[in-house]
């Protein structure tokens, strides 16, 4: 899936979760009814709260309290991608492609919370 350009100024993290948050959003559209409605719409929504939550972050001058959040909730779309993958709602392709994608945001969600631990904001 290419990426999709949300602003010029965004910081990369913000780009790539902005397109792995569209490419989950239209893969749970295809879950089945009965699990569209939890698991779909608790998997979307910590996504979408991801993005919204990285983005607050860029533009923030605190930015290490909302970088632990991005955290908290990259672990829980884990948690829910695995789940998903169990009940046969992902195929081993599309897992894939979402642990590899979790993979790299916790990593740049990793290091740039070190860095603004390392350089805290001006007052």
């Amino acid at each position: 899936m290419p990426p999709y350009k949300i602003r010029d100024d965004a910081p990369p993290v913000v780009q790539k979760t902005y397109t792995f948050a569209l490419w989950l959003v239209r893969k749970v559209e295809n879950f089945p009814r009965s699990y569209r409605f939890t698991v779909g719409d608790r998997l979307t929504a910590q996504a979408l709260d991801l993005l919204t939550v990285l983005a607050e972050a860029a533009y923030s001058r605190r930015k290490e309290p909302l970088l632990e959040t991005a955290s908290n909730k990259l672990n829980s779309i884990r948690f829910l991608v695995r789940m998903a993958r169990d009940l046969d709602l992902l195929t081993v392709e599309s897992y894939g492609f979402c642990a590899q994608n979790l993979e790299e945001l916790g990593r740049m969600v990793g290091g740039w919370r070190k860095s603004a631990i390392a350089a805290p904001a001006h007052p």
